[in-house]
């Protein structure tokens, strides 16, 4: 089945307020249509709102991350009835550099990954290897498990309002990037995992990307591929004509 692409651009700690703001102008009138692509920038969340209110027709603003309770005594954090009453849409959850620099765990991805649906944002579950799990030849059991356990005790019906991103840690901003066989090899891999929780009819619906240095002139390739859906993209996202490539090459 035809499954709409999604170019996903993750600033992570990057641009200033003006800059930010700069970048929506250049691309919102350029953008493909909603319908045929699927196009989200994930900012900081001390510039999510000023995005959200000037975002066109075909872009939405997603987050980086999110706490899992509704609230509490929890410095620093953001909850996603506070992203959802800004207008967010998307969240990115599990990213590698999350769950290297700041403890994150498949339980806390699953917890998050539940209250995101509940409070009807998309969420974008992170998952990847490590280089040496790449080169043991285990990067589909490592995955795999991680899909499952971010998956765990979520409904069929919830599971097809979320979004997978296959990242290997090894490509993230080290301009290495997998072959798309290998991508599309272990996004397969996912897609079955998801079909064993679920079903195949489940797992078919279920968008998954690639990440991990995706730029314009690899994201053809990617994408001519059987089961990737669409990229997770950081540093080719952080330029606006770099952004409208990526949409556009996704705009089939």
């Amino acid at each position: 089945m035809k499954r709409i692409p999604i170019i996903a651009g993750n600033w992570k700690m990057y641009k200033n307020r003006d800059e930010a703001l700069e970048f929506i102008y250049q691309v919102n009138d350029k953008l493909p249509e909603s319908s045929n692509v699927e196009t989200v920038i994930c900012a900081s969340a001390i510039y999510l709102r000023d995005l959200v209110k000037r975002q066109g027709d075909n872009l939405r603003i997603g987050a980086q991350n999110m706490h899992y309770l509704d609230e509490g005594a929890y410095t620093g954090e953001v909850s996603a009835e506070m992203l959802k009453n800004i207008g967010v849409s998307y969240v990115v959850l599990g990213h590698s550099e999350r769950r290297a620099y700041y403890n994150e765990t498949d339980e806390t991805v699953n917890l998050k990954t539940k209250k995101a649906i509940a409070e009807g944002l998309v969420p974008i579950v992170c998952v990847g290897e490590e280089l040496e799990v790449r080169e043991k030849g285990t990067t589909n059991k490592v995955v795999g498990k991680q899909v499952e356990l971010a998956y765990k005790d979520i409904s069929k019906e919830d599971a097809l309002n979320t979004v997978v991103a296959y990242e290997p840690v090894w490509a993230i901003g080290t301009g290495k990037t997998a072959t798309k066989e290998q991508a599309n090899e272990t996004i397969i891999a996912v897609r079955k995992v998801l079909e064993k929780l679920y079903d195949l009819e489940t797992a078919d619906k279920i968008r998954i990307l690639y990440g991990g240095s995706v730029k314009p002139d690899n994201i053809k390739d990617l994408l001519s591929m059987s089961d990737i859906d669409g990229a997770l993209v950081g540093g080719a996202s952080l330029v606006a004509d770099s952004f409208l490539k990526l949409a556009e090459a996704a705009d089939k």
